[in-house]
């Protein structure tokens, strides 16, 4: 699989907290740890058919623990809570550096309606909607 989308630049940060890409076509986008492992395209969290996707709560302070390329097209990114099956595609990774605040905002309402939440703020850490910013 190729794709005439590529990232210039993945950078993570010393935290391990947040990653920027910047892609060939100028987009650049800066994305929490949180909101890749919450929306990670694995089938652990995507479900294996319709209907079975998982709200996965208290990711607030995870991190990016390894990336690993996955041919020309993708990376594998691994967190610290030991999910490392995402194979995020640059296609998929540029559409969270546009928009990725509305599937976080679909993903926080889930959790709300689960009775579920983002885990425990860590002092001096960004809250709410910080977090897809």
């Amino acid at each position: 699989m190729t794709s005439e989308i590529w990232p210039k630049e993945l950078r993570v940060s010393k935290d391990r907290r947040t990653l920027t890409v910047t892609f060939n076509d100028g987009v650049a986008g800066v994305l929490p740890a949180e909101m890749l492992r919450v929306l990670s395209p694995s089938a652990e969290v995507q479900g294996h058919g319709p209907g079975q996707k998982v709200t996965v709560p208290g990711k607030r302070n995870v991190a990016i623990a390894a990336m690993t390329p996955t041919g020309n097209y993708a990376v594998r990114i691994a967190f610290d809570d030991g999910h490392d099956t995402g194979i995020f595609t640059w296609t998929y990774l540029r559409d969270l550096s546009i928009d990725g605040a509305t599937p976080f905002a679909a993903y926080e309402q889930e959790l709300s309606a689960k009775g579920l939440d983002r885990g425990p703020v860590r002092s001096g850490q960004a809250t709410n909607e910080d977090a897809a910013r």
